[in-house]
């Protein structure tokens, strides 16, 4: 799942820095043993996250680095990142959009487990210690950008339930992350017939769910079943699904 957020008016400008002195880091998980108690599945849930995270943490300038490079080239040599980037392009200034470029997709790190993230004051989040990837990064930020192509043009509230849940069913329908080899390879999902559709509703009510004003997951998938038909239906600003 990649977003919890949805940017028509990115900006530009990165956040303030903070000015706390940040607690030195902590490396007292970092170790071979705990690396094979983590492989054997013999460690505790605060020691696997204990791990990771510092692991995360010395590793962020590395795979910051990376995900820059590969978000210059997706955006440059991409078929999908250009058509969308395009499309929100053809907004125009009237509609809020503003240009999807370098400048306002930026690679961080990040504690929480999603890949990515879309906010209208701010752009789209990649984060980059989440990332497997060039192919990853690219479903990503096409779903992210679908996110803020819906936007744009759609004026779609993230905080509406049913707008949250057309907004996911259809990034999740058109980034390809829901395509079949990708459930396969990287997810585990076997399933030959209503591939697509299964995944997309997975993703979408997990991220529904996840809302603050979702109260479980009752409503969650009773939310994106509302939606379903209006919403997994409309490729715009694709002619049919791409992949």
């Amino acid at each position: 799942m990649a977003d919890t957020k949805s940017p028509s008016n990115a900006s530009t400008t990165t956040p303030p820095p903070s000015t706390t002195t940040p607690a030195p880091l902590d490396t007292t998980f970092y170790t071979w043993s705990t690396f094979f108690s983590i492989l054997t599945n013999t460690a505790s849930p605060a020691d696997r996250a204990a791990y990771f995270r510092t692991k995360d943490t010395l590793n962020e300038a590395r795979d910051c680095a990376r995900c820059d490079a590969d978000k210059t080239w997706l955006l440059a040599y991409s078929p999908i990142i250009r058509f969308l980037a395009h499309n929100i392009d053809l907004l125009g200034p009237a509609n809020g959009a503003a240009a999807i470029t370098a400048a306002n997709v930026r690679c961080r790190r990040c504690d929480t487990h999603q890949s990515g993230g879309f906010d209208p004051a701010y752009g789209i989040l990649i984060c980059a210690n989440h990332v497997r990837n060039r192919g990853h990064l690219e479903d990503t930020l096409a779903h992210e950008m679908v996110h803020a192509y819906d936007h744009m043009r759609f004026k779609l509230d993230p905080y509406d339930l049913r707008h949250a849940a057309c907004m996911e069913i259809r990034a999740s329908t058109l980034s390809g992350e829901c395509r079949w080899t990708r459930e396969f390879f990287t997810r585990g999902q076997w399933g030959l017939t209503q591939q697509l559709q299964e995944c997309v509703r997975r993703r979408a009510t997990l991220s529904v769910a996840n809302r603050p004003g979702c109260k479980d997951d009752v409503q969650a998938a009773r939310v994106v079943n509302e939606v379903w038909e209006s919403c997994f239906h409309d490729t715009r600003p694709f002619d049919e699904i791409y992949k």
